[in-house]
């Protein structure tokens, strides 16, 4: 009895050394798309009022939870049953990500017509105010849901040969990096201000080590919020063109001499702005029919 569950305990440790092992692997090459996700979400956490930074986020958590809760099982069907389904997923999404990159660049430089009634209504009513927070919170989730997969099907492709019980814990921590992790460090950055306003209502010197870091956290939000629009919008690009580089062979071998950040950028930009053009084509003959 006792050698019985001496034997159980060396089966879990040799396991959990397995996971050890696998994890660290995963996290290495999940890292980029761990750096991009972090880019992405936190531009779009971001510009809502202070009061409603936390509430907003904390949806956004709860959505991207969910995502990983239908992505994970999902993800180890596929994999056992339709592997070739991984790679058609990746390139949708990877698609939709370059349009949503593409439309971010194109509205930068040829602005919505209507961006200055948005904005009136943006703030005429807390009816409207909650609405704008729901599609941006709705389109937050969406994408959370597509860099979901990446990282996922990254994850695991780096245990695919290891016992199904690895995998299964291997991808899910992963999965909760790319949750709390990521998410934690928003709301560290999105609640910037507030830590700086506390950190300078706490000191009553004029001249502090407190005071002067929170007001360098105060001013320092609006330059690292814009910062994180630029950073975001370049994220999308560089994942699109990075599933599509790294899962189609005529990318992938297409002029090797140049460096793979340059291809996979120039891949994502023209793959969103030909979906985009596509988008808008079909919307004017909506509209003029």
């Amino acid at each position: 009895m006792a050698s019985g569950i001496f034997a159980i305990l060396d089966d879990i440790a040799a396991l959990m050394d397995d996971v050890s092992v696998m994890s660290k692997v995963a996290a290495k090459k999940t890292a980029g798309i761990l750096g991009d996700d972090l880019a992405v979400n936190a531009e779009k956490a971001s510009g809502f009022a202070s009061s409603r930074e936390i509430p907003v986020l904390w949806a956004i958590t709860k959505g991207s939870t969910l995502n990983k809760l239908i992505i994970l099982p999902v993800a180890f069907l596929l994999s056992a049953f339709l592997p070739w389904s991984i790679t058609v997923i990746l390139i949708l999404g990877g698609i939709y990500l370059g349009y949503e990159g593409a439309e971010k660049i194109y509205h930068f430089f040829v602005p919505h017509h209507n961006s200055k009634k948005e904005e009136i209504k943006e703030v005429a009513t807390k009816e409207e105010i909650l609405a704008v927070e729901k599609d941006r919170i709705k389109s937050a989730i969406v994408t959370d849901f597509i860099l979901s997969v990446e990282i996922i099907i990254i994850a695991l492709g780096t245990v695919v040969g290891e016992p199904i019980a690895t995998q299964i814990i291997v991808v899910t921590i992963i999965a909760l990096i790319a949750t709390v992790g990521v998410y934690g460090i928003v709301a560290l950055i999105v609640r910037m201000d507030e830590m700086g306003y506390k950190l300078i209502a706490s000191s009553d010197k004029e001249k502090s080590f407190a005071k002067s870091f929170g007001t360098f956290l105060v001013n320092a939000l609006p330059k690292v919020i814009r910062s994180l629009s630029v950073i975001g919008t370049i994220a999308l690009i560089l994942v699109a063109g990075g599933i599509f580089v790294h899962n189609i062979d005529f990318f992938h071998h297409f002029l090797p001499q140049i460096p793979s950040i340059i291809t996979e950028f120039s891949v994502g930009l023209i793959v969103g702005f030909i979906s985009l053009f596509i988008v808008m084509g079909f919307q004017k003959i909506r509209k003029s029919a």
